[in-house]
């Protein structure tokens, strides 16, 4: 019996992967930059996707930073951004306010600047201590936070009444020097704290990429991200193809392992390969033992070990892999790793 994942056989052999979409939603952190610094080949693959006709958006959970701010960085790095191809948690967290909170509401701002100013512009009333009487609490990623800002935020929720939104729950962010804590971390002190938890307004949220698609009148949009958890966990929540791109947080290795919502659609390297002719991957079993191949590379599986055969690490061997595992695992609710072994071509 013989399977052939629909997305990947969409289009001619020679066919280029951007050719199936109008639009790029892209992730930052990870995707564009890491840190004031441009992944390599980044600006430019998406400088070539502006010119080939389609448009490219940023979607960003970090709420540190204005819209202008964020474009005037990607352009300054050689990638095409105005404010308006910028769709930030922080404008998603002021809209999801806005809908449920009177005007004027006070809000008790846990973050940057940039997110006092986000909500004020949808007209709340942005405050930073509790005997203001703030009608709910909204918490972004900032630097600068620290201990007095995250104890207003808990003593202010003791009060059950107060709504409490959170831009997003990234547990990390990685930086030019590795891997940082994130907003999630300092969510979660604040959670220990209270004994409650946020709404989130951000990724992985679907309604910030549907606002991002909806912008350029996108039909056929795809989420490029670093992140499972974030990125493709939004990605298909919003019914949108996930490109897993390989320059930040998330490794070949936890995408194999990850839970069914988590699963991308396509594994890249980098973002120079949107302009290749992605592999088709077929899929086929016997009984409860799984076989794919993309192009040379194999991958074999049963219930709880995956045998690659293709040069250690290739990309088409990861491909092969995740499809394999995935087909012999189809629905599963919490990362699952198996034993993994690489056998070298004949």
């Amino acid at each position: 019996m013989t399977a052939t994942d629909p997305a990947r056989e969409e289009g001619s052999e020679d066919a280029t992967l951007i050719e199936r979409f109008d639009a790029l939603l892209c992730d930052l952190d990870g995707v564009v930059y890491a840190g004031p610094h441009a992944i390599d080949g980044a600006p430019e693959s998406l400088k070539r996707v502006k010119d080939s006709g389609r448009a490219v958006m940023y979607v960003t959970n970090n709420a540190s930073r204005s819209p202008e701010a964020v474009a005037e960085h990607i352009s300054s790095l050689g990638a095409p951004a105005r404010r308006q191809d910028v769709v930030s948690s922080a404008q998603a967290a002021a809209a999801l306010l806005a809908e449920r909170l009177p005007r004027s509401a006070k809000v008790l701002i846990t973050g940057a600047q940039a997110l006092a100013d986000e909500i004020r512009a949808v007209g709340l009333t942005p405050v930073t201590s509790q005997d203001e009487q703030p009608e709910a609490v909204v918490q972004g990623f900032d630097p600068h936070t620290g201990w007095e800002h995250l104890a207003e935020a808990a003593f202010t929720l003791a009060d059950d009444a107060v709504l409490w939104c959170a831009t997003n729950t990234d547990r990390t962010i990685p930086k030019e020097r590795g891997i940082a804590p994130g907003n999630g971390t300092l969510v979660a002190a604040v959670a220990a704290a209270s004994g409650r938890e946020p709404v989130v307004a951000g990724k992985p949220e679907a309604p910030i990429f549907r606002e991002a698609a909806e912008r350029v009148g996108a039909r056929n949009p795809a989420v490029v991200g670093d992140r499972l958890d974030t990125d493709i966990l939004g990605a298909n929540n919003a019914g949108m193809p996930g490109i897993e791109v390989f320059t930040g947080v998330d490794s070949p290795r936890s995408v194999l392992a990850a839970c069914t919502s988590q699963r991308p659609t396509y594994l890249l390297g980098n973002l120079r390969e949107l302009f290749e002719p992605y592999p088709r991957v077929e899929v086929t079993h016997d009984g409860d033992r799984f076989r794919a191949r993309c192009r040379e590379a194999v991958a074999e599986t049963d219930s709880t070990a995956v045998t690659v055969t293709a040069p250690r690490d290739s990309l088409d061997g990861w491909r092969a892999a995740c499809a394999a595992w995935w087909a012999a695992h189809p629905d599963v609710d919490v990362a699952h790793e198996p034993s993994l072994t690489w056998q070298d071509p004949a």
